[in-house]
């Protein structure tokens, strides 16, 4: 394991320098895309899949981060969740919400907390479009999923998003 991470980090590193040349960004990627049965640790996913997948699908057809998310594959989901981080530093969240929703069933907490951790991100940016998301989704969000989201909102506002309950309508009740 401890090998694993050295690798990786050295891997995003490599990756993020500037003068590296396409063709080794591209081999750095497809070594990793290649490989993710061996990146089966959130401590991994969370060091390496921004900086690499995210990185090199910025601005790019990003079906993958749909296969992944639909895989099934725990590892492969998360690494999913986790690259659209690298969308959001540079103020792209399309791609948080849209993976989120397609995960909003899903009963793994480590997908849970990687989605509720990516909508806070994205909220920490784009406040407006986080509460849009939540006051669609907050009642069929996994409420771990949800915590994470909301953990930077005031404590009435947590309250109000964590009272929605689960339902099963298309909108949630009460939230506008």
């Amino acid at each position: 394991m401890k090998y694993a991470f050295c690798a990786l980090l050295l891997a995003v590193c490599r990756y993020a320098v500037k003068k590296s040349p396409d063709e080794e960004k591209e081999k750095i990627f497809r070594l990793y895309t290649g490989n993710t049965r061996y990146i089966n640790n959130w401590d991994l996913v969370d060091l390496s899949a921004p900086g690499i997948v995210g990185a090199h699908l910025y601005g790019k057809e990003c079906g993958l981060l749909y296969r992944y998310a639909a895989s099934g594959d725990i590892w492969q989901q998360r690494i999913a969740m986790v690259s659209t981080l690298a969308f959001i530093r540079r103020g792209d969240n399309t791609h948080t919400f849209s993976l989120a929703e397609k995960l909003l069933g899903t009963k793994e907490p480590l997908i849970q907390k990687a989605a509720g951790w990516m909508l806070r991100e994205a909220g920490k940016r784009d406040r407006p479009a986080l509460e849009k998301f939540l006051s669609v989704h907050a009642c069929r969000m996994p409420r771990t999923m949800l915590r994470y989201a909301i953990e930077k909102f005031s404590e009435n506002e947590r309250a109000y998003y964590m009272r929605s309950g689960k339902t099963s309508s298309r909108r949630c009740p009460g939230l506008i």
